[in-house]
Protein backbone atom coordinates (compact mmCIF):
# COMPACT_ATOMS: atom_id res chain seq x y z
CA UNK A 1 0.00 0.00 0.00
CA UNK A 2 1.33 3.51 -0.88
CA UNK A 3 2.23 6.29 1.61
CA UNK A 4 -0.56 8.88 1.83
CA UNK A 5 -0.94 11.52 -0.15
CA UNK A 6 0.61 14.67 1.57
CA UNK A 7 -1.96 17.38 2.89
CA UNK A 8 -0.65 21.47 1.52
CA UNK A 9 -1.64 23.98 4.23
CA UNK A 10 -1.24 27.44 2.78
CA UNK A 11 -1.21 29.64 5.61
CA UNK A 12 0.46 32.59 6.96
CA UNK A 13 -1.04 33.01 10.31
CA UNK A 14 1.21 30.90 13.11
CA UNK A 15 -2.01 29.80 15.02
CA UNK A 16 -4.33 28.67 12.70
CA UNK A 17 -1.58 26.75 11.67
CA UNK A 18 -1.27 25.14 15.17
CA UNK A 19 -5.15 24.90 15.31
CA UNK A 20 -4.77 22.84 11.58
CA UNK A 21 -2.53 20.94 12.70
CA UNK A 22 -4.00 19.88 16.46
CA UNK A 23 -7.21 19.16 14.68
CA UNK A 24 -5.33 16.83 12.35
CA UNK A 25 -3.59 15.12 15.22
CA UNK A 26 -6.96 14.81 17.19
CA UNK A 27 -8.49 13.02 14.42
CA UNK A 28 -5.65 11.37 13.84
CA UNK A 29 -4.73 12.15 10.33
CA UNK A 30 -1.87 10.01 8.66
CA UNK A 31 -1.00 11.79 5.56
CA UNK A 32 2.00 13.92 6.15
CA UNK A 33 1.14 17.92 6.39
CA UNK A 34 3.15 20.81 4.39
CA UNK A 35 2.79 23.93 5.49
CA UNK A 36 3.64 26.82 3.17
CA UNK A 37 3.80 30.18 4.96
CA UNK A 38 2.82 32.52 1.78
CA UNK A 39 1.64 32.10 -1.78
CA UNK A 40 5.50 32.65 -3.01
CA UNK A 41 5.93 29.23 -0.85
CA UNK A 42 3.50 27.47 -2.14
CA UNK A 43 4.15 27.81 -5.20
CA UNK A 44 7.66 26.96 -5.02
CA UNK A 45 6.35 23.53 -3.79
CA UNK A 46 4.21 23.51 -6.94
CA UNK A 47 6.94 23.82 -9.40
CA UNK A 48 9.61 21.92 -6.81
CA UNK A 49 11.81 25.13 -7.02
CA UNK A 50 13.18 27.01 -3.93
CA UNK A 51 13.22 24.46 -0.68
CA UNK A 52 11.46 22.33 -2.66
CA UNK A 53 14.14 21.84 -5.57
CA UNK A 54 14.72 18.26 -4.60
CA UNK A 55 10.72 17.19 -5.06
CA UNK A 56 7.46 17.19 -3.36
CA UNK A 57 4.70 14.85 -3.55
CA UNK A 58 1.65 15.98 -5.09
CA UNK A 59 -0.81 16.48 -2.17
CA UNK A 60 -4.07 14.81 -2.30
CA UNK A 61 -5.58 17.94 -1.09
CA UNK A 62 -4.35 21.90 -0.69
CA UNK A 63 -6.49 23.72 1.74
CA UNK A 64 -5.70 27.68 0.76
CA UNK A 65 -6.18 30.99 2.21
CA UNK A 66 -6.45 33.62 0.37
CA UNK A 67 -5.06 36.64 2.33
CA UNK A 68 -1.37 35.94 1.89
CA UNK A 69 1.48 37.59 2.02
CA UNK A 70 3.88 37.84 -1.42
CA UNK A 71 1.27 35.97 -3.92
CA UNK A 72 -2.58 36.19 -3.00
CA UNK A 73 -4.58 33.23 -2.46
CA UNK A 74 -6.69 33.42 -5.78
CA UNK A 75 -3.21 33.72 -7.94
CA UNK A 76 -2.00 30.91 -6.05
CA UNK A 77 -5.48 28.97 -7.01
CA UNK A 78 -5.01 30.38 -10.67
CA UNK A 79 -1.73 29.10 -11.30
CA UNK A 80 -2.81 25.26 -9.51
CA UNK A 81 -5.59 25.38 -12.02
CA UNK A 82 -3.81 25.62 -14.56
CA UNK A 83 -1.02 23.38 -13.69
CA UNK A 84 -1.11 19.80 -15.59
CA UNK A 85 -0.76 17.77 -12.40
CA UNK A 86 -2.24 20.12 -9.96
CA UNK A 87 -5.80 20.82 -12.10
CA UNK A 88 -7.43 17.68 -10.33
CA UNK A 89 -6.02 18.35 -6.92
CA UNK A 90 -9.01 19.42 -4.88
CA UNK A 91 -8.78 22.82 -3.50
CA UNK A 92 -10.57 23.78 -0.36
CA UNK A 93 -10.12 27.69 -0.13
CA UNK A 94 -10.36 28.07 4.13
CA UNK A 95 -10.35 31.54 4.81
CA UNK A 96 -11.57 34.70 6.90
CA UNK A 97 -13.42 36.23 3.66
CA UNK A 98 -16.73 36.22 3.38
CA UNK A 99 -16.63 38.76 0.76
CA UNK A 100 -19.17 37.59 -2.52
CA UNK A 101 -16.39 38.60 -5.02
CA UNK A 102 -13.93 36.16 -3.44
CA UNK A 103 -15.95 33.51 -3.14
CA UNK A 104 -17.55 33.79 -6.75
CA UNK A 105 -13.86 34.16 -7.80
CA UNK A 106 -12.50 31.06 -6.11
CA UNK A 107 -15.43 29.23 -7.65
CA UNK A 108 -14.94 30.72 -11.33
CA UNK A 109 -10.91 29.62 -10.77
CA UNK A 110 -12.05 25.84 -9.89
CA UNK A 111 -12.15 25.67 -5.92
CA UNK A 112 -13.39 22.32 -4.93
CA UNK A 113 -14.87 23.92 -1.50
CA UNK A 114 -15.27 27.53 0.07
CA UNK A 115 -15.26 27.51 3.93
CA UNK A 116 -15.12 30.84 6.42
CA UNK A 117 -12.66 30.17 9.05
CA UNK A 118 -15.32 30.57 12.21
CA UNK A 119 -13.23 32.72 15.30
CA UNK A 120 -13.63 30.53 17.69
CA UNK A 121 -11.73 27.47 18.67
CA UNK A 122 -13.85 24.88 18.93
CA UNK A 123 -16.09 25.74 15.80
CA UNK A 124 -12.62 26.31 13.92
CA UNK A 125 -11.23 22.85 14.68
CA UNK A 126 -14.85 21.39 14.53
CA UNK A 127 -14.75 22.59 10.13
CA UNK A 128 -11.12 20.98 10.07
CA UNK A 129 -12.71 17.61 11.48
CA UNK A 130 -15.09 17.74 8.83
CA UNK A 131 -12.84 18.67 5.82
CA UNK A 132 -11.10 15.49 7.11
CA UNK A 133 -13.79 13.49 7.00
CA UNK A 134 -14.84 14.51 3.59
CA UNK A 135 -11.98 14.99 1.47
CA UNK A 136 -9.37 12.39 2.79
CA UNK A 137 -11.77 10.25 3.96
CA UNK A 138 -14.91 9.74 1.84
CA UNK A 139 -13.81 12.03 -1.38
CA UNK A 140 -12.79 9.68 -4.35
CA UNK A 141 -9.79 11.87 -5.85
CA UNK A 142 -9.19 11.84 -9.85
CA UNK A 143 -7.14 8.81 -11.17
CA UNK A 144 -3.55 9.44 -10.65
CA UNK A 145 -1.95 9.56 -14.15
CA UNK A 146 -5.64 10.19 -16.35
CA UNK A 147 -5.38 12.81 -18.53
CA UNK A 148 -8.10 15.49 -18.80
Amino acid sequence: MSDPAPILLVEDNIADVELTLRAFKRRRISNPIVVARDGEEALDYVHRRGAFADGAPTPGIVLLDLRLPKVDGLDVLKELKGHPVYRHVPVVVLTTSAEDRDIKRSYELGASSYIVKPVEFEKFRDVVERIDLYWIVTNVPYPAGQAG
